[in-house]
C-alpha cells in the first residue's frame, strides 16, 4: 500500500513538472512572439540529456559509490575491532602457544609504533611465507574450547552482520573458526582422542589460525593509519608478545 502511494505521488510529482515547463514554453511564445528560437533552444536542452546523464551515471554515481563504501569499511572496521577485543586477540595468542614454529617469526610481529609502511609490507611476507607446525599435545585443547565456549552466540552474531558481507576474507575466517569450534563442541571430551581424530583437528585449528594472523595484521596496520590512540594499546597487548601488558613503563 506504502509503495503505491509512493508510486502516485511520483507520477503526479513528474506531470506537474512536465505540465510547469510546458506553461513556461507556451507563455514565452506568446510574450516574444519566436516561436522558432523556442523550439531551437528547447532542441538544445534535450540534445544536452544524454551528456546529462552521463555526467550522473558516471561520475555523480561513481562519487557517491565511493562515499558509500568508504562509509561500509568503516562500519566493518568497528565490527572488526569488536571481533579482536572479544575473540580475536586471545584466541591468537592461544593458537599460537601450540605453534612450534612461532618463535622464528615472534621478533617480526612485534609491531610498534615506529612500524612503516614497508616494515608492514615484510611482516605480510614474513606471515605468508610462515608454516605453523601446530601440534596439540604441546597446549591444552581442552581449555582452548573452554575459551570459545562461552563466544558462540557473538559468532554467530557476526556471521549474521550483513556488513561483513562485502569482506570475503574476513568471513572466510569467521567461518573457519565456527568450524573449529563446532569441532571441538561435537566432542564430549577432548582426553584420549585418536590420533588421526587430533590430526584432524589440528587441521582446523593451523586453518583458522593463519586466517586470524592475516586479518590481525591488515587490522593493526589500519588502526596504525586511522586510530593511533587504538593502536598504541594493540601494540601494548600484541598476542605474540612474551608478557603483554596495557601498562606503560616508559
Amino acid at each position: 500500500m506504502k509503495d503505491s502511494g509512493n508510486r502516485n505521488w511520483i507520477v503526479f510529482f513528474s506531470l506537474l513538472m512536465f505540465t510547469i515547463s510546458a506553461a513556461i514554453y507556451y507563455e514565452q511564445i506568446q510574450i516574444f512572439h519566436n516561436p522558432r528560437d523556442t523550439f531551437f533552444y528547447l532542441f538544445q536542452d534535450i540534445a544536452f540529456v544524454p551528456v546529462q546523464v552521463i555526467l550522473v551515471s558516471l561520475f555523480i554515481n561513481a562519487l557517491m559509490a565511493r562515499r558509500e563504501k568508504k562509509l561500509l569499511l568503516g562500519k566493518m572496521n568497528m565490527v572488526i575491532g569488536v571481533f579482536f577485543s572479544e575473540v580475536g586477540s586471545g584466541l591468537l595468542a592461544r593458537l599460537a602457544s601450540f605453534d612450534g614454529n612461532i618463535d622464528k617469526i615472534r621478533a617480526r610481529l612485534l609491531v610498534t609504533a615506529g612500524s612503516s609502511e614497508n616494515d608492514f609490507r615484510q611482516i605480510r611476507e614474513s606471515v605468508a611465507a610462515h608454516t605453523p607446525a601446530i601440534e596439540i599435545r604441546s597446549g591444552s585443547i581442552s581449555a582452548l574450547k573452554e575459551y570459545l565456549a562461552p563466544k558462540r552466540a557473538f559468532m554467530v552474531g557476526l556471521l549474521e552482520n550483513q556488513n561483513l558481507l562485502e569482506h570475503e576474507s574476513f568471513t572466510e575466517m569467521l567461518w573457519a573458526i565456527f568450524h573449529m569450534m563446532e569441532e571441538f563442541e561435537c566432542r564430549e571430551s577432548l582426553d584420549g582422542l585418536p590420533s588421526a581424530d587430533l590430526k584432524h583437528l589440528e587441521g582446523d585449528m593451523r586453518r583458522s589460525y593463519g586466517l586470524i594472523m592475516k586479518e590481525w595484521l591488515s587490522y593493526i596496520e589500519h588502526l596504525k593509519k586511522s586510530y593511533p590512540y587504538i593502536f598504541s594499546l594493540a601494540v601494548r597487548m600484541n598476542p605474540f608478545a612474551a608478557s603483554a601488558s596495557p601498562v606503560i613503563h616508559s
